[in-house]
């Protein structure tokens, strides 16, 4: 924990953040489903992962920020924009989109943000957890639904060690449920 606690704290100094993004993955296999549209909308997430601060839980009912630190926009935003990119990479599916773009959809893919942050109790590690359901547009009913958790271990103590075991963990997340939806449809 006494690795996690120097980065954490108030910013002082005029010194700006550093700013970080995700990784889109690609890559991911599954049937071609060319004839297929799909939606994802921003994922939900509660108040505390629905910003730009990166989340450090220091126990199982406390959380902190990282200091010095901020994601490039909105921490769902991005995973949305990032999730995006992830189905797009497959060259699977006949066109992925966000809500206002005027496709139309076959399916939407509803995520909630339930865990994003570095656990800085019980052996440090990065923790991500999605759920995800698989929404018919055409007729409203959930096809399938499940949970993704992933974990990753850091790499060291300062703050783009956290950044990049976050990433990783996001990168298992996506991989997880950019396949499991392909094969769900």
């Amino acid at each position: 924990m006494g690795v996690c606690l120097l980065a954490l704290g108030g910013c002082l100094g005029g010194t700006p953040d550093d700013t970080f993004s995700l990784t889109a993955v690609s890559g991911v296999e599954g049937p071609r489903l060319t004839q297929r549209q799909i939606l994802v909308p921003e994922p939900t997430a509660v108040k505390a992962l629905d910003s730009e601060q990166v989340v450090i839980r220091v126990s199982q009912s406390e959380i902190q920020y990282l200091a010095k630190s901020r994601w490039s926009d909105r921490l769902p935003k991005l995973v949305q924009a990032r999730l995006v990119q992830a189905f797009e990479n497959t060259g699977r599916l006949g066109g992925v989109g966000i809500p206002g773009q005027g496709l139309a959809i076959d399916y939407q893919v509803i995520t909630e943000i339930r865990a994003f942050e570095i656990l800085a109790y019980g052996g440090s590690r990065a923790q991500v957890e999605m759920s995800a359901k698989l929404l018919n547009d055409r007729n409203g009913e959930v096809r399938a639904s499940r949970v993704f958790t992933a974990s990753a271990p850091l790499g060291g103590s300062g703050n783009e060690a956290f950044i990049k075991a976050l990433d990783a963990a996001f990168a298992r997340v996506t991989t997880d449920m950019v396949g499991w939806t392909l094969k769900a449809m």
